[in-house]
C-alpha cells in the first residue's frame, strides 16, 4: 500500500472579493457609500499530489497564483472550494498543527533577528518547537557542521553577506527537522557559487532526511538541480505536471552543439543546423536531431574547421521554460478568438 500523500490538492479554487472605485473626488466619495465589487479567480480548479520524499518545482509568471497556492498549504487562506490535505491536516482548520511539521523559507523575508547572532534564533526555536536540549544541541551542531557556517553563527545577521544569511535562514528552518519544506525564491539575489552551494544543500537535506520540497522560484537553475519533477500554474490553472526530464524532451527536442577549434574566428555552415553564438575559437550550433543527426552535423564541421574539442548537451533549461510559456500563451489566445478552437495541451 502506497504512503498517503505529502501534500494533496483536489479541484482547489480561491476567489477574492475586490473594491472597485471609479476615478477622482467624486468617485472616492461615492466608494463610500456604495461598494461596488468583482471577483478575481486567483485559483480555477487545481489538483496535484506530492509524494513524501519528493522534490517539486512550482512555476509560473508573477500573477499566476503560486503565493496564494502556497498560502493555502500553509493555512493563511482558506480555499473557497476544493479539497486540501497537507501531511494530513487540513490547513485552515489545523494550522498550529501543521505548523510544526513544515519549514519555510522565503527569500525576500527573514526569519533571523537582525542585530543578533543567528545561534540566539536557533535557540529561540528550539524553545517554540519544545525540542529536548540534547536533541536541539546534537541537531544544531549537525546542521551548522553540514551548511559550513561554524565562523557565522555567532556574528549578528546584519553583518552578513545575502548567501551567508541564506544558509543560516535554511538551518533555522530544517532545526525542527520538518516532513515538508516550502522554499519561495531560496536563491534570489545571491551570486553562482553562492547559488550552487543552497542548491547543493537543499537536495542532500532532502535526500538524507526525507524531506518533501515544495520550491516556489523563477530561477530555473533551481528547478532544475533541486528537483526531479515540475508543476506549472498559469492564471490560476495547473497547466503542467512532468517530469523535468520529460519536459526537456517534450518540448525542446533539439541539441546544442558546441565546437571549440583551431581558427581564431571559425566559419561554420552547416545545412540544417541554426548558429546560436560565434566567438573567437567557437561556434555554437543548434540542431534537430530527427532532421540532421548530430553525426552528420560533426562531419560537415570537421570539414571546414579543425576541431579542439566538441560537446553536445540539451540547450539550456530556461528555453525548456520559455517554450512552456509560449504554449500557454498561444492557448489562452485560441481561447479569446471567437470560434478559436482550445486544442489539448501539451
Amino acid at each position: 500500500m502506497s504512503p498517503a500523500p505529502a501534500i494533496h490538492v483536489a479541484h482547489l479554487s480561491k476567489v477574492f472579493r475586490v473594491r472597485e472605485r471609479a476615478p477622482g473626488l467624486r468617485g472616492a466619495v461615492r466608494g463610500l457609500f456604495v461598494a461596488k465589487t468583482r471577483e478575481v479567480h486567483a485559483l480555477e480548479d487545481v489538483s496535484f499530489s506530492i509524494a513524501p520524499g519528493e522534490r517539486v518545482a512550482f512555476v509560473g509568471a508573477n500573477g499566476a497564483g503560486k503565493s496564494t497556492t502556497i498560502k493555502v498549504l500553509t493555512g493563511i487562506l482558506r480555499p473557497t472550494s476544493g479539497e486540501v490535505r497537507v501531511l494530513g491536516f487540513v490547513p485552515s482548520d489545523e494550522r498550529q498543527a501543521l505548523a510544526r511539521r513544515i519549514g519555510t523559507v522565503f527569500g525576500q523575508r527573514s526569519r533571523l533577528w537582525w542585530h543578533l547572532p543567528p545561534r540566539d534564533t536557533f535557540a529561540l526555536l528550539g524553545t517554540i518547537y519544545d525540542q529536548p536540549d540534547a536533541l536541539h544541541r546534537e541537531r544544531t551542531t549537525r546542521l551548522v557542521d553540514t551548511f559550513q557556517i561554524g565562523a557565522l553563527v555567532d556574528k549578528p545577521v546584519k553583518t552578513l553577506s545575502l548567501g551567508e544569511r541564506m544558509r543560516c535562514e535554511l538551518v533555522a528552518a530544517l532545526l525542527h527537522a520538518p516532513d515538508l519544506l516550502f522554499l519561495d525564491e531560496p536563491t534570489i539575489g545571491l551570486d553562482v557559487t553562492a547559488k550552487a552551494i543552497i542548491r547543493d544543500l537543499v537536495r542532500e537535506r532532502s535526500e538524507q532526511d526525507g524531506c518533501t520540497v515544495l520550491l516556489a522560484s523563477h530561477d530555473t537553475g533551481d528547478m532544475e538541480q533541486v528537483c526531479d519533477r515540475v508543476l506549472v500554474i498559469h492564471r490560476g490553472r495547473l497547466l503542467l505536471d512532468r517530469s523535468v526530464a520529460a519536459l526537456r524532451s517534450g518540448f525542446l527536442r533539439r541539441k546544442r552543439v558546441t565546437l571549440r577549434t583551431v581558427e581564431p574566428e571559425p566559419v561554420v555552415n552547416v545545412p540544417g543546423a541554426t548558429l546560436v553564438e560565434r566567438g573567437p575559437h567557437r561556434v555554437v550550433l543548434d540542431v534537430d536531431p530527427a532532421a540532421n543527426p548530430i553525426g552528420a552535423v560533426v562531419a560537415a564541421a570537421i570539414a571546414t574547421v579543425r576541431l579542439e574539442d566538441l560537446s553536445v548537451e540539451d540547450p539550456p533549461f530556461e528555453e525548456v521554460v520559455k517554450a512552456i510559456y509560449a504554449s500557454a500563451e498561444a492557448e489562452s489566445a485560441a481561447d479569446r478568438t471567437p470560434g478559436g478552437a482550445r486544442g489539448p495541451r501539451p
